[in-house]
């Protein structure tokens, strides 16, 4: 062996270290570096590659959509080649990366409970297909990695009490003191399950059906690196490491964000860009603010994370017309540093979620906003507080019927509202990911709801292929506009480097019916001056209150008018965005 295998071995030593040093292991940490580098397909020195460190893996050109595999379906035909057709055809200047949601066998909560994670759901495919979109698109994968279906294989050798999986999930006892466990649902947190070896009381973070693994046990570690090379193998570009927080348990604290949960991602990191360092990492960790921004590291662990806060905050302004705390939000954001960046989206095949929201908007503030969205037909899915009182969790609620009007009853800005979100998040610091049902324009499925029972189905509509069509080419349908002005507004976003990732951000002060910022680009080139009318009348901005340069020709990007800076004022309409810059690309 020779340097560059010595120097990963001794970094991952390092990191094996720091996760295993409160644990009592069978084989020396030396020894299981030496397996998990392995594991890995990095046997020799050839096969590593070195790392740079701060690059940055993307730019202005990336937008990500997110979709299940079955989103569109059409006769016999397998979802997965549909939506490769549905992407080909409607989404090919646009989208160039796409999450598609867990896509094995599962067992509930759509996909996130898994019972095999190295093959591909029958119904949706096989792997051919997920090469097929590998193809043509980035592909991100999840990487469901804090628990598995209590249906698959590991658990059932853990109730036999032998074979693969037999220890590895994580247990305690009814006695132990869990009052601090941090718990995002109201299930009882431990699951009565006999064994061969007696009664286990298994972890459960989420569901009964979804049983915690237990990374104390190396084994576990090594089970995963080996998916992460199967995934990689079939094609995998972004990584999603999903409710990653709660990897790490120890009874007596929190068991949320522990310091083991973030070595053991900086270890995935490591072992990762060591065999294609291209690969990005996005951590899923549905957290408030600050906690979620640790997850950087220092520029060694998550590439990105979610702007979680992002759409409360975002669907607050709009439907009260007033920005002023997205405003404080994004002043208070630092921007990401080279080789990070922030993972923006507004709406999700899950909920708007609330607790990103807490310590940026009162109680009030969120009362009102939950009462506006159950005005629209949303759901509400709650969580116990520490004080064993209900708060809500999570709204349940299609993007486009979110913004159907404001705190005041449904008006007639529908789409204007709907695009304005869309504007402001597209010309954001950070990758924008872009949920299909907000390409399309969705409204909320009842129907799916009553038929599943579960509150989230309301946003995970199931499209036939031939309606949808139909649909999108008719220009009078909701769905051909929308889909018609987010592809106008992807295009002109990806032609302009001053909306890299992570080009300069600085937030304007426009006063609270005006949300504004300035990007510049990496090189200074380019300046875009981004403000959006987030009330449903018009507004007016002093032209030097934006502080245009009266040596450089503006043009705003949306409509392509000219815009003469000695005009004293600019006008904007209901909902309307401007992107103002002095150089135009197209």
């Amino acid at each position: 062996m020779t340097t560059n295998w010595n120097s990963l071995h001794d970094k991952v030593t390092h990191h094996l270290q720091t996760i295993y040093a409160n644990v009592s292991l069978e084989k020396s940490v030396a020894e299981l570096a030496t397996e998990l580098i392995e594991s890995m397909g990095l046997a020799n020195d050839h096969d590593i590659v070195e790392p740079k460190h701060h690059c940055n893996y993307w730019d202005e050109q990336d937008v990500m959509m997110i979709t299940y595999g079955d989103s569109i379906m059409h006769g016999h035909e397998k979802p997965l080649f549909t939506l490769h057709r549905f992407l080909q055809t409607y989404c090919k200047n646009t989208i160039n990366k796409v999450h598609l949601l867990p896509f094995y066998p599962y067992s509930s909560d759509d996909g996130f409970s898994v019972i095999d994670y190295s093959s591909v759901n029958e119904a949706l495919g096989e792997w051919t297909d997920i090469r097929r979109l590998a193809d043509d698109y980035g592909l991100m994968f999840d990487l469901v990695v804090n628990h598995c279906s209590a249906r698959s294989a590991w658990f059932e050798n853990f109730i036999k009490g032998e074979g693969p999986g037999s220890d590895f999930f994580f247990t305690a006892s009814p006695d132990d003191d869990l009052s601090q466990v941090t718990r995002p649902r109201v299930s009882p947190l431990l699951r009565e399950t006999p064994t061969q070896h007696g009664t286990k009381y298994v972890w459960c973070t989420f569901s009964h059906d979804q049983v915690d693994f237990d990374f104390s046990n190396p084994k576990v570690l090594l089970a995963f690196m080996q998916i992460i090379r199967l995934y990689i193998d079939k094609g995998a570009k972004v990584f999603r490491l999903d409710a990653v927080a709660f990897l790490w348990k120890i009874v007596g604290t929190t068991c949320i964000n522990l310091p083991q949960t973030h070595e053991v991602i900086r270890l995935m990191r490591t072992l990762i860009e060591h065999v294609d360092p291209g690969i990005i990492i996005i951590t899923e960790t549905n957290i408030p603010n600050r906690e979620n921004l640790t997850y950087f590291g220092n520029a060694n662990e998550a590439h990105a994370i979610y702007n979680f806060s992002l759409p409360p905050l975002l669907v607050n302004t709009l439907v009260t017309g007033d920005c002023r705390y997205l405003k404080s939000w994004m002043m208070g954001m630092p921007p990401a540093q080279n080789g990070t960046t922030y993972f923006n989206f507004i709406a999700s095949h899950d909920g708007i979620g609330l607790r990103p929201a807490e310590g940026l908007l009162d109680d009030e503030e969120i009362s009102t906003l939950v009462h506006t969205m159950q005005n629209y037909g949303g759901k509400i899915s709650w969580r116990a507080s520490a004080h064993g009182q209900q708060k809500p969790y999570e709204i349940n609620i299609t993007l486009f019927d979110a913004l159907q009007g404001t705190v005041d009853g449904p008006d007639r800005w529908q789409v204007q509202r709907f695009i304005c979100a869309h504007a402001i998040m597209l010309g954001m610091e950070g990758m924008p990911g872009i949920y299909i049902h907000s390409l399309l324009g969705t409204s909320n499925d009842y129907e799916k709801v009553a038929n599943t029972g579960q509150n989230r189905s309301i946003n995970r509509k199931r499209w036939e292929y031939d309606e949808l069509e139909r649909l999108l080419d008719s220009p009078y349908s909701q769905h051909h506009r929308v889909l018609t002005q987010m592809s106008q507004l992807i295009r002109i976003r990806k032609a302009q480097p001053a909306f890299h990732p992570n080009a300069t951000q600085f937030t304007l002060q426009l006063g609270n019916q005006l949300f504004g910022y300035w990007r510049q680009s990496l090189d200074r080139n380019q300046s875009i001056f981004c403000v959006s009318n987030i009330s449903n009348e018009e507004q007016s901005v002093l032209m030097s209150d934006i502080n245009l340069i009266g040596t450089d020709h503006w043009v705003d990007l949306i409509s392509g008018e000219t815009i003469e800076d000695d005009s004293g004022y600019l006008h904007l309409t209901p909902y309307q965005t401007v992107w103002i810059s002095n150089h135009h690309h197209q």
